[in-house]
């Protein structure tokens, strides 16, 4: 969501006049400097599940047993993302990542050994936790730098539809490239390759110290910006919309996977998902280049609407090519929905909370992925194939639901100001 410039800055006062656009965007001083890092570095994040799963049913046999695992990592991610959030905003990423980073490599490698060494289910679970809780969370901490370099700029809608194609890139890539690991090369080379790049990604990342945004603990008036993200009641009913995204991320995962498989070919299993991120992309590019006029509430609410009729259709596609397009179809639905949710935390959300702001939502939808993998394996195991796309569906209806019920927390309060906590936050002006 834009915003009018109230800077007296030349370059700021241009910006604003003229038309937001990539280009532009990409032209800002220093962005390269965290982006080239930062895409690096989130990489792995598209790997992970999918590396799990494959892994797991690998050694296990059970599909059930791999969403499972897949699971209970995404719920740790889920519980501890914000939490790693509000310690960025406080101290800076650098002090988070530089640990995280670490901690992730040598849990990705400690699960993959159990895996391949048969241990009890319980036993992976286990492992499952520290791999989650550590995940980096390089996307939201990308988000916050583009909060701190362009501030009252209207390229920030620009900026995060980049983010959202950015994030839509890395599940083209990852997927597939996770997926030709564990069936060409071996299973657990998923997971390994996943807590490698990890490790190097995020540590070229925490080096850019020059654009992270300015730790709270340092600022003198952390007292009385620093506040709960969780506070502001347009968040909440966020994160209810991220958890329905989450569902179809982790539905489709388990239940491609399922489905190649059943048909002898599971190496088109990167490729069917690989469509469907591929959809997230391009109409995601398309999203960031229009000017739009509509709120992005009624955004929002159109696009979701859109994402639960497509999702809606999924379960009844029988053939490759059907469920191709369908998958194309529900990924070009999902990028509106993500920009506009990602857009309105610029306006419902103070500065200082909004790299934990932007990890409630990741967290969000590592939680709803994380329930959708394990319902969508027990379906698959114990139904019909294809069964797990009904998942998918419930979990975007329940959503949009929510979304149409509690819509009014989504706008500004009046007088152009949202309360967190007690602490009013000037809440920018539309221009799109």
């Amino acid at each position: 969501m834009g915003s009018a410039v109230t800077t007296t800055d030349p370059a700021k006062t241009s910006t604003a006049s003229s038309r937001p656009g990539y280009g532009q965007l990409l032209r800002t001083r220093g962005a390269w400097t965290f982006l080239l890092p930062g895409f690096a570095a989130r990489q792995p994040f598209a790997m992970l599940t999918i590396s799990i799963v494959l892994l797991v049913q690998h050694t296990t046999g059970s599909y059930g047993a791999a969403g499972a695992t897949a699971a209970v990592t995404g719920v740790a991610m889920a519980l501890f993302a914000p939490y790693s959030g509000r310690l960025a905003d406080r101290y800076g990423q650098r002090a988070v990542l530089l640990p995280g980073v670490l901690v992730h490599a040598l849990a990705g490698l400690t699960l993959t050994a159990l895996a391949l060494a048969h241990a009890p289910l319980w036993v992976l679970f286990v492992a499952a936790v520290p791999t989650g809780a550590s995940v980096p969370q390089i996307g939201p901490m990308v988000r916050a730098r583009w909060g701190v370099t362009l501030k009252d700029s209207p390229l920030m809608t620009t900026a995060a539809a980049f983010e959202s194609v950015t994030d839509e890139l890395t599940f083209v890539f990852g997927p597939l490239l996770a997926t030709a690991l564990c069936t060409a090369v071996a299973p657990a080379a998923g997971l390994l390759t996943e807590a490698s790049l990890t490790l190097v990604g995020g540590l070229l990342f925490a080096a850019q110290k020059r654009t992270q945004p300015p730790a709270a603990a340092g600022d003198g008036h952390a007292r009385v910006e620093h506040v709960s993200a969780l506070g502001v009641p347009g968040v909440r009913v966020l994160i209810a919309a991220f958890l329905g995204i989450g569902s179809v991320f982790g539905g489709m995962q388990v239940s491609l996977a399922a489905f190649t498989e059943s048909i002898g070919e599971p190496g088109l299993n990167g490729v069917l998902y690989g469509t469907f991120a591929a959809g997230n992309m391009l109409s995601g590019v398309v999203c960031g280049a229009i000017a739009w006029k509509a709120a992005p509430q009624r955004r929002l609410l159109v696009g979701y609407t859109a994402l639960a009729l497509a999702a809606s259709a999924l379960w009844t596609a029988h053939s490759v090519l059907l469920l191709a397009a369908l998958g194309l179809l529900v990924g070009m639905c999902i990028a509106p929905a993500l920009i506009t949710g990602y857009t309105l935390v610029e306006g419902l959300v103070p500065a200082g909370a909004r790299t934990e702001a932007f990890t409630w939502l990741t967290g969000a939808v590592a939680l709803g992925q994380a329930a959708a993998v394990t319902v969508a394996g027990q379906l698959e195991d114990r139904l019909w194939g294809g069964a797990g796309f009904l998942v998918p569906m419930t979990g975007t209806v329940l959503a949009l639901l929510a979304l149409v019920a509690l819509r009014s927390r989504l706008a500004a309060r009046p007088g152009g100001r949202t309360v967190a906590r007690g602490v009013g936050h000037r809440s920018p002006v539309a221009v799109d």
